[in-house]
């Protein structure tokens, strides 16, 4: 791949120093620099792109007309449109930064997005059938703009429709109250509840006869408060049923405006109040079924769901905003990928990474955490006194690309206005489909890089997906997890509004001035995404892996405050009290071998828990229990003073209970431990004494196979 890139001024509106940004720039074949790129600058990006020959395009021009200027020049010249990629040095830098600052940031966006490119997903595709069968509760209007294109049932939902101000000519009307809706996109069910039957003949002796408004002329339909009998009496059809009669309607998609979203972010096929034009044409383009790209990435035999009919980890499910994940049954989880609305959240919340977004992928976003860290490697300074830097704080920024995103570029376009005085510190952005997107291995692994600080820049307290304090946990739990480590609180959350510029740029650089520079060096740490465990089949940049990964490289650094870093969900400490027996259930239901019993009781591998909880759950002698944090001390670096002195130790085991097994005296296969025989024979010893004559001591002291036999052979079974 032959990369070229492109830095553009607008004119010299942008406040960028062109040659130094091109010194900035690393990896690419070919850096230039234009001051009007997508008119003057033209020609000469043909020439660049023909001498070099270019197979991909890194612009920086966040101007929608100006792009499509490029991109057609590109693929005149032989390029693929897709293989432009555009970076936003103005809103984004040049119109909110100072130079030196917009300068060096605009460089290390290049660099990243160099990155990003690198480990981008081959796109592939989903496809979901559905039919046109709409179900509109209560709301003529929707139905009747509806109809034209799909097959409209209108619910009455207790409405009369027999003076209808709306063309209900190609709608079907159903009688009755909406009592459940269950399904999801292609399969709804709504459970309708009437009392009149479908036998009615509209003939309108109830109408008459009824105290008026208590009973609709079109469809039929009474009133659930109505109590006369008298009522079903006067039917001619016996179609009045007052206790009420349920049907099912099978439908696509349902348009339920009353109805209360169960999914924080809304789920594909179901709209609920208000209805705009937006979600009109939503339906409309879901008519018939969906296309739509293929979002995540799954591997459940790594996941951590259950075992054995008891329920594990569950974090995807709380965690999606949509309801594209369920749990199936009791110990499995299925994730119903075409309501996925791509905002990561089961992604960042999954700790054995069963569930990764495919783009951006976790690799992505970490090479370009790493390249926006990487230290300027220019001769001078931007900055007089500093060597290689136009940059006083490192702080990643993690950006929701809707909202938040948008109001970012509205700063820029204020301040360049000379509407508002805009002017921010240079948080470095990786833009994240949602802050959902991020969990904790993704901050951690900023820290590790080197960041001062972490901002993520959502959406708000009425984000589509999150809901109300969208990330406030998360940075509470990361906030305990950097003072224990001994970094200082370095996390926070903000929610741009586009028309309070003011109050977002006092809460962003009040938190960027009070953060202490960071003693982890900026641009030596380059993630794996693993920990060095050979059995361990996860796949890499897993949450619990990463997280892991980073936190060593960022104990070079520091002197943590604790022994126990706590704030971190995706780590479990076992303990085991004196009620185990070494019964083998936790170590068989344990969905990442992070247990595993031995000659002499039971060990523990902390690198390897998860949290889930399975073991405490299904231990019949409930001797367990699951702490959240991550031990240091229970770490194999920090382990292998310990264990120095035994053969074949491995420091990555530690023992959490100590008790023997018991080998048959027949055969010598360990069939229990003596801790369960003791206890069995104090319990039934007096039962069976005496039973098995020719055993040398007590039954109980044989496997069950050899017991068999011994009793086998005292009934007669060997004449």
């Amino acid at each position: 791949m032959n990369v070229g890139s492109f830095v553009c001024s607008c004119a010299g509106t942008c406040d960028i120093d062109l040659e130094a940004a091109r010194d900035g720039i690393d990896h690419v074949d070919v850096a230039a620099s234009s001051r009007m790129l997508c008119q003057d600058g033209l020609p000469a990006m043909e020439h660049v792109i023909e001498e070099h020959d270019l197979d991909q395009l890194i612009v920086t021009c966040p101007e929608a007309p100006a792009q499509e200027k490029i991109t057609e020049t590109a693929t005149e010249n032989g390029l693929h449109p897709d293989a432009v990629s555009f970076v936003d040095q103005r809103e984004g830098a040049g119109w909110v930064h100072g130079e030196s600052e917009a300068t060096a940031k605009t460089a290390r966006m290049v660099n990243a997005r160099y990155a990003g490119l690198e480990h981008e997903s081959v796109h592939q595709s989903l496809t979901h059938e559905a039919g046109d069968a709409v179900a509109v509760v209560g709301d003529a209007e929707t139905a009747a703009a509806l109809a034209e294109d799909a097959d409209v049932t209108l619910i009455a939902n207790g409405n009369d429709y027999a003076e209808s101000d709306y063309d209900l000519e190609d709608v079907t009307i159903e009688r009755g109250r909406v009592a459940a809706v269950d399904g999801k996109y292609g399969e709804f069910e709504v459970t309708v509840r009437a009392r009149v039957t479908e036998d009615c003949i509209s003939c309108m002796k109830c109408v008459r006869e009824a105290p008026e408004g208590t009973v609709t002329r079109y469809p039929v339909d009474i009133d659930p408060d109505v109590d006369d009998e008298s009522l079903a009496e006067c039917c001619p059809t016996d179609a009045i049923e007052l206790d009420g009669v349920e049907r099912t309607l099978e439908v696509d998609q349902v348009v339920h405006p009353s109805a209360t979203e169960s999914a924080r972010g809304g789920r594909i096929g179901f709209y609920t109040a208000p209805i705009t034009s937006e979600k009109i044409a939503s339906i409309e383009r879901h008519l018939g079924g969906l296309t739509k790209p293929e979002f995540l990435d799954l591997e459940m035999d790594v996941c951590a769901a259950g075992d054995s009919s008891r329920v594990g980890c569950n974090e995807c499910v709380e965690a999606c905003p949509h309801d594209a994940v369920e749990r199936s049954s009791i110990d499995e989880v299925e994730f119903n990928t075409e309501l996925c609305q791509n905002c990561g959240a089961c992604t960042s919340s999954c700790p054995t990474g069963a569930t990764q977004l495919r783009e951006p992928s976790n690799e992505r976003i970490a090479r370009e955490v790493e390249e926006l860290l990487t230290p300027d490697e220019v001769e001078g300074s931007w900055i007089p006194g500093r060597g290689g830097s136009g940059l006083e704080e490192s702080v990643v920024a993690f950006v929701c690309s809707e909202r938040a995103a948008d109001a970012l570029a509205e700063y820029g376009r204020l301040a360049a206005s000379g509407r508002a005085d805009v002017e921010y510190p240079p948080i470095l952005p990786v833009q994240v489909n949602c802050t959902d997107t991020v969990g904790e291995a993704h901050v951690m692994h900023a820290l590790a890089a080197g960041a001062d600080g972490v901002a993520i820049v959502g959406c708000g307290g009425d984000c589509l997906h999150s809901g109300p304090d969208p990330k406030a946990d998360l940075v509470r739990r990361l906030d305990v997890a950097t003072d224990d480590l001994g970094l200082g609180k370095r996390v926070e959350f903000f929610a741009p509004d586009p028309n309070e510029p003011e109050a977002f740029v006092e809460d962003v650089s009040t938190f960027v001035v009070g953060l202490e520079e960071s003693p982890i060096p900026e641009g030596e740490h380059e993630a794996t995404g693993e920990i060095d465990d050979p059995e361990r089949e996860n796949p890499a940049f897993d949450s619990h892996g990463w997280t892991l990964e980073s936190v060593r490289a960022i104990l070079e650094h520091v002197e943590p405050e604790r022994e126990v870093i706590r704030g971190l969900k995706d780590f479990g400490r076992v303990e085991v009290d004196d009620a185990c027996t070494l019964t083998p259930t936790c170590s068989t239901l344990c969905p990442t071998d992070a247990l595993r019993r031995t000659q002499t009781g039971l060990e523990f591998n902390h690198e390897r828990c998860v949290n889930c909880g399975l073991c405490e759950d299904g231990c019949v002698e409930n001797a367990i229990t699951v702490e959240e944090g991550l031990d240091l001390s229970l770490l194999p670096e920090n382990r292998e003073d310990d264990v120095a002195d035994e053969e074949d130790a491995d420091p990555a085991w530690t023992q959490v209970f100590e008790g023997s097994m018991l080998e048959c005296k027949n055969c010598g296969t360990e069939f229990t431990s003596e801790r369960s025989a003791e206890r069995i024979k104090g319990e039934v010893g007096d039962l069976v004494s005496g039973m098995a004559p020719n055993a040398d001591g007590s039954i109980f002291d044989y496997c069950p196979e050899c017991r068999s036999m011994l009793l086998y052979s005292r009934n007669g079974g060997d004449d």
